[in-house]
């Protein structure tokens, strides 16, 4: 984009100070962690620390594989293969992504009871009478929290796999065949190693879902690093050791942040416009109905079971005349301004750091970095995000307080903070969005605007702002919906008596009491269904063009 006028100082400045307020939780995490007493680090070291790293690192572990392994073989059969169902497949292997892991963990913890349907119906077609007679391994342990996870999780590597295998030339899998490859052998020895950037991307995506995941983990059992963050953090009231074990958190995320650059460190792009895609093979008989059963089963497990679950349950609360509480529609009322609160200061906040850097375009951009630390808070769970955001915002707050004369703390009590939380989580959403839709924009048009005399301001306003609405929009709709979804941040930050549909479910979840939370749990996974019906619309809309950087 050589040849745009630099923005003005004001522009930069904004960038600079949305870019330093990404960083400052971050540093502040580092500052409370190593500022405090040796010995809480010596009992973390001995009593937290080992055990809760040892689960993590299988839960992600176990996760990593299943997701590798049910993404990318989806990917490949709904793109090789043409079989029943294949044209409803390749977009309804996306629906899981509606499906935060907590509500999927939420359902089958009902569902997969001693006493439930699942199996009961077992027992009764096996003659059996009692769970004494017969009864499932317990979902409440590490193969169940990685079944349960990695059937949420698999379509990033889905999305990102299918993209790749898609622009794939056909020519060269031929190539393999006829050298003498079979086509299990051409798949492993051409189209995966192709495939690797791709991987490593919705790889590295998964594994900090599921890092940031803190109800699916805690209902299930399992004590991870985020949810002993939380317990040390409410239980404990030990800020210091919850920000030791969020700087442990932090190492697990670079790590994977790494990891996605080493696998896709040799990515090069080039133009597939004349090269002919693979050609889906169409399959007969049983390998058809196998094949559609093979796609079929990571959509039925990860989204349409429990989504049948939490209508039933539903309708069932409905229909005994329970209607709905007071307490839940509040709780919509509160998910919904917070999901607008973070929208806006999101979608804003992107503009800004999008607009600000624009006009460098060329490959060496000083400015570049303000976009990447701005993008930096996706890569950041969101009880790291909590534990390094509470100590400045407190501060700021309590000033802030004494200035106007009121006691407490005005901005936390107001939700503020939790918006800005939010919203610096969510901020690679538009920025990336925006950034991709100034980069289409010709330089021409505000040359031409400028030379008309318009002011930068009114450029961006009358010709930018119109262009650019796709991209806000759809950049928009992801964070409204992301935030509705938002669990460990809004439990850790939110104000007193605030309750949005996330912690009203994960109340209910710990009282054992089901039919209100699946009210609550199926509004969450209605919105999700937004960006998912966007996604499928625009052809999976994905480029393996990794983490923000």
């Amino acid at each position: 984009m050589t040849g745009l006028r630099p923005v003005g100082p004001v522009w930069r400045a904004a960038s600079v100070c949305i870019a330093l307020g990404v960083l400052a939780p971050v540093l502040n995490l580092a500052w409370l962690a190593f500022g405090a007493d040796l010995s809480h680090w010596t009992h973390l070291a001995r009593h937290v620390l080992p055990q809760a790293a040892l689960n993590t690192a299988l839960l992600l572990a176990g996760v990593g594989v299943l997701v590798l392994l049910i993404g990318t073989g989806c990917a490949w059969l709904v793109t090789v293969c043409d079989f029943p169902g294949r044209r409803v497949l390749h977009w309804a292997l996306l629906l899981p992504l509606a499906m935060p892991t907590y509500i999927v963990a939420f359902a089958y913890l009902d569902l997969l009871h001693p006493i439930g349907p699942v199996q009961g119906a077992i027992r009764w077609a096996l003659g059996f009478d009692s769970p004494r007679q017969f009864r499932l391994p317990d979902l409440r342990s590490m193969p169940g929290a990685i079944l349960v996870l990695g059937f949420v999780l698999y379509p990033y590597v889905y999305m990102t796999a299918r993209a790749m295998f898609m622009t794939q030339p056909a020519h060269l899998m031929e190539a393999a065949r006829t050298l003498g490859e079979n086509a299990a052998g051409a798949f492993f020895r051409v189209a995966l190693p192709l495939a690797r950037p791709a991987l490593a991307v919705g790889l590295s995506l998964a594994l900090l879902e599921a890092l940031n995941d803190i109800g699916a983990s805690e209902f299930l059992g399992i004590q991870t690093l985020t949810v002993a963050v939380y317990t040390t953090w409410i239980t404990r009231s030990d800020l210091a050791g919850a920000a030791q074990i969020a700087c442990a958190m932090l190492v697990v995320v670079v790590a994977l942040v790494l990891l996605e650059r080493h696998g896709r460190r040799h990515q090069r792009f080039g133009s597939a416009q004349r090269m002919r895609a693979i050609e889906p093979r169409r399959l007969h008989g049983a390998a058809a109905w196998l094949a559609c059963i093979a796609a079929a089963l990571p959509v039925v497990i990860g989204f349409v079971a429990p989504a049948l679950y939490l209508l039933w349950e539903t309708a069932k609360r409905l229909r005994l005349g329970g209607g709905i509480s007071d307490g839940l529609l509040a709780s919509l009322g509160n998910t919904l301004a917070l999901a607008a609160g973070v929208t806006v200061t999101t979608v804003a906040a992107g503009l800004v750091v999008a607009w600000a850097v624009r006009s460098q375009g060329s490959t060496i951009n000083p400015a570049r970095w303000q976009a990447r630390a701005a993008t930096l808070g996706y890569a950041l769970p969101g009880t790291v995000l909590a534990i390094g955001l509470l100590t400045p915002a407190l501060g700021f707050d309590a000033l802030l307080g004494s200035l106007l004369r009121q006691e407490g703390l005005p901005l936390m009590s107001a939700g503020i903070v939790l918006v800005v939380a939010c919203a610096i989580r969510f901020l690679a959403m538009p920025v990336g969005g925006i950034e991709a839709g100034l980069a289409r924009i010709p330089p021409a048009l505000e040359q031409a605007s400028r030379l008309l005399g318009e002011s930068a301001a009114g450029t961006l306003r009358r010709v930018h702002l119109p262009l650019l609405r796709p991209a806000i929009a759809a950049g928009a709709l992801l964070v409204f919906v992301d935030a509705m979804k938002e669990l460990p941040a809004t439990l850790l930050l939110r104000p007193a008596n605030f309750d949005t549909l996330a912690t009203w479910l994960y109340a209910e979840a710990a009282r054992g009491t089901y039919e209100e939370g699946a009210i609550a749990a199926l509004a969450i996974v209605a919105a999700g269904l937004l960006p998912v019906m966007l996604l499928a619309r625009n052809g999976l809309g994905v480029r393996a063009e990794g983490l923000p950087e």
